[in-house]
């Protein structure tokens, strides 16, 4: 069900900028009272709309510099290979985000390694043993214009 509700959509957007900030700060900067925000954000959560609460890290304070668009093609769209490249994929650190798409690619995966060697050993060692890839193509990151 969509936010049809302007305090709401103003309620996503201040904890989408930071999660931790209290209900008394959240009523505050949304205008609302303490009480009917946290009733409002407690529905939003119960709704599925809030998923969860999560921290942003900076990625080349941790070491991880090297960010890359893979887009992956499949052999075939069996559906036993399908499943278990699925499976690995979940499993790998360095792959932050895997979106099944329509075009060219069967797969896009957002990657980020420590470097160029690091992505290297990702692809040999790993999404090159998986059976179900037939190959990969790199974008490099240059610069995050939005996340």
């Amino acid at each position: 069900m969509p936010i049809q509700d302007d305090a709401d959509r103003r309620i996503l957007a201040t904890l989408r900028q930071d999660s931790r900030i209290s209900n008394a700060d959240l009523a505050e900067r949304v205008g609302l009272s303490a009480s009917s925000c946290w009733r409002r954000v407690r529905a939003l959560e119960e709704r599925g709309a809030i998923r969860r609460y999560t921290v942003d890290l900076d990625e080349a304070a941790l070491g991880l510099g090297f960010r890359a668009i893979v887009h992956v093609h499949l052999t075939r769209h069996d559906q036993a290979l399908v499943r278990e490249f699925i499976r690995q994929i979940r499993t790998k650190d360095e792959v932050r985000a895997c979106y099944a798409t329509t075009g060219a690619s069967d797969y896009h995966l957002h990657v980020l390694c420590p470097d160029l060697d690091a992505y290297n050993r990702f692809l040999e060692d790993f999404l090159f043993s998986i059976p179900a890839v037939a190959s990969a193509q790199t974008n490099l990151v240059l610069r995050t214009i939005k996340d």
